[in-house]
């Protein structure tokens, strides 16, 4: 999980829910976090990526994803943000909501955050084969 460019949590837990920050696609790089190359599609790839670890330290997966809001600078990657998307969940993607910026952090193209739901025996579960 990448550590983030803020004072944040990249996730607090509130009961059965998950709430993740903002996550864009950035990697470990030499001086701190760097965003990978490759514009809105590899950024996008690796926010979900982002996502997907958050989530896993959470206790959680990608499938437990029930709503996701993501920011893109430039509406016009939206088709290919859906084809990304669509790779990341598959054909039962979580609720959305997209929403044009002006700006996101580190220069980033794309952002996306999340609430997953993980009921309670699942939970229970998971403790249990840590």
């Amino acid at each position: 999980m990448s550590r983030p460019v803020g004072p944040y949590s990249p996730f607090r837990r509130a009961g059965e829910w998950i709430v993740t920050s903002g996550q864009i696609g950035i990697v470990a790089g030499d001086r701190g976090p760097e965003l990978v190359e490759g514009g809105t599609e590899a950024e996008l790839r690796q926010a979900l990526a982002n996502v997907a670890s958050v989530l896993a330290e959470a206790g959680a997966a990608m499938s437990d994803v029930v709503s996701a809001t993501l920011y893109l600078v430039d509406m016009a990657d939206y088709r290919v943000a859906n084809e990304v998307w669509i790779e990341a969940f598959g054909d039962q993607p979580p609720a959305r909501t997209a929403v044009g910026v002006a700006a996101l952090p580190l220069g980033a193209r794309a952002e996306v955050a999340v609430f997953a739901y993980v009921a309670e025996d699942a939970q229970r579960s998971a403790a249990r084969r840590a």
